[in-house]
């Protein structure tokens, strides 16, 4: 019993910091779907997108180019966004943007077939094996709670949540309080409205796709440099994941999203450490499927009204 709340501590933290990762993915599938009532499942591509970028140009720096730590992180992390912000704005263009306002499926399609796409893309041009990436962050802060179980938190971890929770609160406030922010807001309560009044939604809707690929390019610039390794096809599991996470904590809800992100990776953490790591998928997914039983519009999501 002793050893039980320092070993519930370390998994908490785990799960924490793969939670913030799925959280940060999953606020791109919320908003989209948020907007124009989307889904799109290449939004897992663009995170594995933004690991390659923060990768190359990881390379094009140098790990011993002698320049402070933090300063090439920042880059990796700055090229990343760029370059998953242009994939993402072109995403909506192509594959979204023409089939606006037709069936359903057919976007879904769509965006199936855009993810293949980048898969194979980046398989042809980087390889299909997987890639090391340098430990850059390395260290750890380690503490015992009363008991010889010693609790171990890497700075690369830690860098993971303390990242995720200053960009969910800069979100946040932008959202709330600028201009585009109110505009995306009104655009989510009613898209035809929010044209007729003036809004330029075509704007709007690529500045989400944007957002959410510059969020997702954050968390896989930070989850390269946890892990050490990617390949092409690290952005499907995850998208899948994340899309879990969104529709759990309530699909459209920003702060569902992160709710959902967060509770995701405990429930696999925990699954991992005390039941088996090859049913923490089973334990992730069990839970969406009890929480669609009972809550189909998820933790936070509001249940849609149908206009008559």
């Amino acid at each position: 019993m002793s050893e039980l709340i320092p070993e519930l501590t370390q998994q908490f933290f785990n799960g924490l910091s793969l939670g913030a990762i799925y959280a940060l993915i999953a606020i791109g599938y919320t908003m989209v779907y948020g907007i124009v009532g989307m889904i799109n499942f290449a939004h897992g591509e663009v995170y594995m997108i933004g690991a390659y970028v923060g990768l190359v140009t990881l390379s094009a720096i140098g790990v011993n180019s002698g320049l402070p730590l933090p300063l090439i992180i920042l880059a990796m992390l700055v090229v990343a966004v760029a370059v998953t912000s242009a994939y993402g704005y072109a995403i909506e263009k192509v594959a979204y943007a023409p089939l606006r306002g037709g069936p359903r499926l057919v976007p879904l399609i769509s965006a199936i077939g855009m993810s293949i796409f980048l898969q194979n893309w980046v398989a042809i041009g980087q390889g299909a094996r997987d890639m090391a990436v340098p430990a850059l962050v390395t260290g750890s802060v380690q503490f015992t709670l009363g008991t010889d179980f010693e609790v171990t938190a890497p700075y690369s971890r830690i860098m993971i949540i303390v990242v995720t929770v200053l960009l969910m609160i800069a979100l946040s406030l932008f959202i709330k309080y600028s201009r585009i922010g109110r505009a995306s807001r009104a655009c989510s309560q009613d898209l035809r409205m929010a044209n007729l009044l003036g809004i330029d939604t075509n704007k709007i809707i690529s500045f989400t796709f944007v957002i959410g690929a510059m969020l997702a390019a954050v968390g896989g610039v930070l989850i390269a440099l946890a892990i050490g390794k990617l390949n092409p096809f690290i952005g499907f599991l995850a998208g899948i994941k994340a899309f879990t996470a969104a529709v759990l904590g309530g699909i459209g809800s920003i702060p569902g999203a992160m709710l959902g992100g967060v509770l995701l990776g405990l429930a696999e953490t925990f699954a991992a450490a005390y039941i088996s790591s090859q049913y923490k998928d089973i334990v992730a997914f069990g839970l969406l499927v009890l929480i669609l039983l009972f809550r189909p519009s998820g933790l936070l999501g509001k249940p849609e009204v149908e206009k008559v």
